[in-house]
Parts: structure tokens; C-alpha cells; sequence
């Protein structure tokens, strides 16, 4: 059966908050994921499902049913293990994907399953790999992640923190590596996520349907023009998908080496103090994302400008608000004080 052809990620019209949140985390997973918020038709589904199309081959050990890299001994599962110290460990490559863990899913789905008695029988461990272990290297998509139960979602946030996937049954335990680049959307009419879950999510992005005339004029003639011919569509984009994707696994290689400049440090933790956030998630994930939009724009340090040219998609969900407080009104505030306290910086 033919692959089915995705919409172009840099054909998509607008949401350049939702574009860049998504990049973000392929540059530097580490951020923690990004939970989209929407109402229905403005692309979260599409941007999601385009992101793999970016994303270059990655090495893994052949046959893995955990998707564990090559050359990354320290976080094998058991089996590459035993086959790394057999000498019969192959590599292989791997286009990445977007795996989509349906609503209805258990926890035994997610983290997969032990045979118990196979272990009993025969002394080794059988282990059913679930959606956990197949997002390992991925993008794992979870649609409408506010109806999910909290259980679950507990867990795939759990195992994004982690990089790692623990199972246990009648003391029987193995482990995977999981790392994967967590993507939630969500309409906010059907319900919330809790403050809790929210503070989880490294970045969050709110987004409207466009109200420009123009821009939405354009995103009918192209949306039209995909379902006419998407092959001949995608080769329109194709070569503004492979100068992003190019962007993208530079990036990737230099992010570790940005130098942090102090007053980025310091506008992080004064502004997590400022707003009474809780722990320091806050301040970590706004020097990451400003690492990974230094990196995107080749440049090699951050300083506390990028810092606050981040603070929109990482501080609003962690800000404490009273009920039925408009985000906007957050947003506003919330960077009129930062411009306020860089100037004090400088």
C-alpha cells in the first residue's frame, strides 16, 4: 500500500508560533514537547503529521523493536545489549515518523507488556513492545489530550522526563529508551488540562484561524491545489522542506555548544520569580528554547534578548491566573514587564 502524502509543513500558511514551537523541540527534544490549543481547522493535525517530513534518517540497531539508536550503548534495552556483546548487532536506518496513540489506549498499550509466564517457562524475559517503545527516536502525537486520562497522559509525560520506558509485572521488569518529541493538541471547548499536566508540557502555543483576508484566501487556493495533486504539490515545497530541514539538522549538531550568556541566566530566574511559578521547569525550558532559535539562526550564544523572544510560548500556561482570565491579557503583561526588565539589564 502506497504512503499516503502529507501536506508540506512550510506550504502551511500562518501559526508561525505553532511552526517555530515544533521546531523547536526537533532541534532540542529536551525542551519537553509542545501542547498545541486550538479551535477545529486551524491545521494542529496537519503541521503535526508535516513535521516528520523534516526530519532526517536516524541510525538504529537492526531489528530493534525498541528503536534504540546505534552507537548509543548507554541507553540500549536489554536485547540490543546482549546482541552488542555477541557481535551480532547490525545497523540500519530509519526514516522517523509520527505515531499517534489513539484515545482508548491502556496503560498496557502504552508501555507495553510482559509475558509472565515465558519468563517463568523458560528463564528470559518476553517483552511486548507498546506505543512507548515504537515513539522511541519519533514524534509521538496524542490528538484531543485533554480527554485522555490523566493516568495515561501522568505516564507519557513521565517517560518524555525520563528518556526511559520502565515496565514491571510480578517482579519481572524491563526497560527501553523513549525518547520522542511529545506533541498534545487540544480544543479548549471540550475541557482543560490540569495545571499540573499543563506545567509538564515544555511549550504551549494558542492559535486561531487567520482573519486576514488574504492570508486566509491563500490557505483555500492552497489547500485546494494540494487535493487536486498532492504529488505535484509537494514538489512545489520540496525544496523549501529540504532548506528547512537543512536548518534544522544543523541545528540539531550545534545546539549543545551555545554559550549562555549570565543576563540571559539572570532574566530567566527573575522572571520565573516575578511571576511565582513553581520549581524551575520555567527557567530551564526558556534557555533551552532560546538555544535551539540561536542554533536555527546559526548564531552560537544566547543572550537575555532571546531569552524574552521565547517567554511567549514557554511562560503563559505556567502563569497563575484567576478563573476566566483571558490568556491574551497574560501575554501583554507579561512582556511589557520583560521588555521592562531587560532594559534594566543593560
Amino acid at each position: 500500500m502506497s504512503r499516503r502524502v502529507q501536506y508540506p509543513f512550510t506550504a502551511i500558511v500562518g501559526q508561525e508560533d505553532m511552526k517555530n514551537a515544533l521546531i523547536f523541540n526537533t532541534v532540542n527534544p529536551r525542551i519537553g514537547g509542545v501542547l498545541i490549543r486550538g479551535e477545529k481547522g486551524t491545521a494542529k493535525s496537519t503541521a503535526v503529521r508535516a513535521l516528520a517530513g523534516l526530519l532526517p534518517d536516524r541510525a538504529v540497531v537492526k531489528g530493534c523493536q525498541c528503536g534504540c539508536s546505534w552507537g548509543d550503548g548507554d541507553s540500549f534495552c536489554p536485547d540490543c545489549m546482549e546482541s552488542m556483546a555477541s557481535g551480532t548487532a547490525e545497523p540500519d536506518n530509519m526514516s522517523m515518523e509520527v505515531v499517534e496513540l489513539p484515545l482508548s489506549s491502556t496503560e498496557d498499550r502504552v508501555t507495553g507488556t510482559l509475558d509472565i509466564e515465558h519468563a517463568i517457562s523458560t528463564g528470559k524475559k518476553k517483552f511486548e513492545p507498546g506505543i512507548l517503545a515504537k515513539a522511541n527516536g519519533n514524534i509521538l502525537y496524542v490528538d484531543e489530550v485533554n480527554l485522555l486520562d490523566d493516568h495515561i497522559v501522568d505516564l507519557l509525560l513521565d517517560a518524555a522526563a525520563m528518556g526511559r520506558n520502565y515496565v514491571e509485572r510480578e517482579g519481572v521488569s524491563f526497560n527501553h529508551p523513549s525518547r520522542f518529541v511529545l506533541v498534545g493538541t487540544m480544543n479548549p471547548e471540550e475541557g482543560d488540562l490540569r495545571p499540573q499536566l499543563l506545567d509538564r508540557f515544555g511549550l504551549m502555543v494558542d492559535i486561531k484561524g487567520e482573519q486576514d483576508e488574504s492570508r486566509r484566501s491563500e490557505i483555500i487556493r492552497r489547500r485546494m491545489e494540494f487535493e487536486r495533486d498532492p504529488e505535484a504539490f509537494n514538489q512545489k515545497y520540496e525544496q523549501s522542506n529540504m532548506e528547512l530541514r537543512d536548518m534544522i539538522v544543523n541545528a540539531r549538531d550545534a545546539v549543545d555548544d551555545i554559550i549562555i550568556d549570565d543576563d540571559a541566566v539572570t532574566m530567566a530566574a527573575r522572571t520565573s520569580i516575578h511571576l511565582g511559578v513553581d520549581g524551575h521547569r520555567s527557567d530551564l525550558t526558556l534557555i533551552k528554547t532560546a538555544c535551539a532559535k540561536a542554533a536555527l539562526e546559526g548564531r552560537d550564544r544566547i543572550d537575555s534578548e532571546d531569552v524574552v523572544s521565547v517567554s511567549h510560548l514557554v511562560l503563559p500556561h505556567r502563569m497563575r491566573r484567576n478563573p476566566f482570565q483571558d490568556s491574551n491579557l497574560d501575554i501583554t503583561s507579561l512582556e511589557q514587564w520583560m521588555r521592562s526588565a531587560l532594559e534594566g539589564l543593560r
